[in-house]
Parts: structure tokens; C-alpha cells; sequence
């Protein structure tokens, strides 16, 4: 890899530190490449990605970053897996490393909290961008529904009675 590249590569990492609402660090030695892809997939479909970059590229990207205090993490074969949702990330990597226990959590940062192996399983924890939009959705929609149903009530009680007192002359 020459100077040129190397530069990309900082730019690159430098970026996804910046527009990143998670980051995740984590070894991954003695993964497949077939698990690393399932890896990989299993992120895309949360709108995150998994990168393996030289640690100290990536360190040098850290310099006068929010998260820079990640940077001892760096050591080893580590994989960064990153999200703009601050939760999803943390998610994936933490569901994986349940599943396979070569990848192991290392920490990561959330803006300029670093977080260790506990913090990541606790954003992991969190619910995500989707499920807090579906739980605030159905707050404001319960109302209104309850509503509806009052409205509706008198008119089905007036219709019962209305079919009992249709009943009882018959009878």
C-alpha cells in the first residue's frame, strides 16, 4: 500500500468516525471468511457496515476525533462495525458475538462516550431508531382510537336496545 492510499484509507476512517452514531470495535481472529460475510450482511440490513482496517491507520484517523479515546482499543486483529443509528451496530455485533465466540467485543465509542465491553451490551440493550418510532406512533394513535371507540359506543349500546326492545314485542 503506498502513501496514497494510505492517506485514503485515514481519510476514509476519519469520516466514518465523524458521521458515526456507534462505532464498535472487536477481535476477530479465527473467523471465516464465509462467517465475516454473514457478519457483513446481517449489518448492511440494519444500514451499518463492517470494516478491518490497519490499527494504526485507524488510529491515526482517531487524532482530534469525538471518539478518539477508542484508540487503545486498537491492538490485535480488530474490525470496526459502525451505524448512523446509534444502537443498531452495538446490536448486531453483540447478537454475533452471542452466536460465535471468536468475535469478541473489545468496546467502541457513542460520539465522544467511549464505551467498554458492559457500555456496548447496554446501547445493544437499547431499543433502536425503529422500535422508539413504532412505540411512539402507538402512544399518540391509543388516544385516538379509545376516542373512537367512545364515539362509537352509544350508538352500538342505542342499537342493542334497541334489538332487545324489537325482541321482547315480538315475543
Amino acid at each position: 500500500m503506498d502513501r496514497a492510499q494510505k492517506e485514503k484509507v485515514v481519510e476514509e476512517l476519519g469520516q466514518i468516525f465523524e458521521s458515526s452514531g456507534v462505532v464498535v470495535v472487536a477481535h476477530y481472529e479465527g473467523l471465516t471468511v464465509a462467517e465475516m460475510q454473514d457478519l457483513r450482511a446481517k449489518m448492511r440490513e440494519v444500514g451499518g457496515s463492517v470494516r478491518v482496517a490497519k490499527n494504526r491507520l485507524a488510529k491515526i484517523a482517531l487524532q482530534d476525533k469525538p471518539c478518539a479515546s477508542m484508540a487503545d482499543l486498537l491492538t490485535g486483529m480488530t474490525v470496526l462495525a459502525y451505524s448512523e443509528d446509534p444502537v443498531a451496530a452495538a446490536k448486531v455485533v453483540e447478537d454475533y458475538a452471542k452466536k460465535n465466540e471468536k468475535l469478541k467485543v473489545l468496546g467502541g465509542a457513542m460520539g465522544d462516550t467511549a464505551l467498554d465491553p458492559a457500555g456496548v451490551k447496554a446501547v445493544a440493550a437499547m431499543p433502536s431508531r425503529e422500535e422508539l418510532i413504532a412505540s411512539i406512533v402507538g402512544c399518540i394513535g391509543a388516544p385516538a382510537s379509545n376516542i373512537a371507540g367512545a364515539i362509537g359506543a352509544p350508538a352500538s349500546n342505542i342499537a342493542g336496545i334497541l334489538s332487545t326492545l324489537e325482541d321482547r314485542e315480538a315475543a
